[in-house]
């Protein structure tokens, strides 16, 4: 992870978003929503304008503020993302709303390992976003992995955990479990045979995996 005063260098190098995602920025700071730090979306961002993608499903919407900037980033591209509490939905909505980009994105109340049945038509993606609940991350992972293109990625957020995943001492039992769960689904990405997966060091950690295309052994 890199250093605080290097991470703010890098943070205050980002040119200025517009109003609404400055709204949404400090929404979510004053309300404690956990969204994508600046430098690991911008990160994200970038790799996605490579990809071109047509297609993204968002597990783990919050109040819409990753979807609404891959929405501007990214031409003519659709988003489905899912949110599973109701207040962080009806946010999203107002939000959403607000925005041009707004006939992009659909937006999907629920549990994501249950509204599969909603999303399984609406594919296939050309990217997958995972940023929901970090415990649930593998099972999201293998559930709308067969969603995926064949030339696909799947971008997963909060893989680093604040760096927690490399410390051995750690006084909280329910942190230290969700560190091991974390650990646990980086392990399991990185050796899974069908993907080529990278772990970069910014925001909180963004693993990128790619399908091999070759069919493994």
């Amino acid at each position: 992870m890199l250093n605080e005063k290097l991470h703010s260098y890098i943070e205050g190098l980002v040119p200025d978003r517009d109003s609404l995602v400055l709204e949404m920025e400090n929404y979510a700071k004053e309300h404690h929503v956990p969204i994508m730090e600046l430098a690991g979306i911008e990160a994200m961002l970038q790799i996605l304008r490579i990809q071109s993608p047509k297609r993204i499903l968002e597990i783990g919407a919050a109040i819409g503020y990753s979807a609404l900037r891959m929405a501007q980033s990214v031409k003519e591209v659709k988003i489905i993302t899912i949110e599973r509490d109701p207040e962080r939905y009806q946010q999203a909505e107002k939000f959403l709303e607000r925005s041009e980009a707004a006939e992009q994105i659909i937006l999907i109340k629920g549990d994501a390992l249950e509204v599969e049945s909603q999303i399984s038509d609406l594919g296939p993606f050309d990217a997958i976003f995972i940023d929901a609940a970090k415990g649930q991350y593998k099972k999201f992972f293998e559930l709308y992995s067969k969603y995926l293109s064949d030339k696909g990625i799947i971008i997963t957020d909060n893989v680093l955990f604040k760096g927690l995943v490399c410390e051995t001492e750690i006084e909280s039992k329910r942190t230290r479990n969700l560190v091991k769960k974390i650990d646990g689904f980086n392990q399991w990405l990185m050796s899974n045979p069908l993907y080529h997966t990278i772990i970069l060091p910014v925001g909180d950690g963004v693993a990128i995996s790619k399908k091999r295309g070759e069919k493994s052994e």
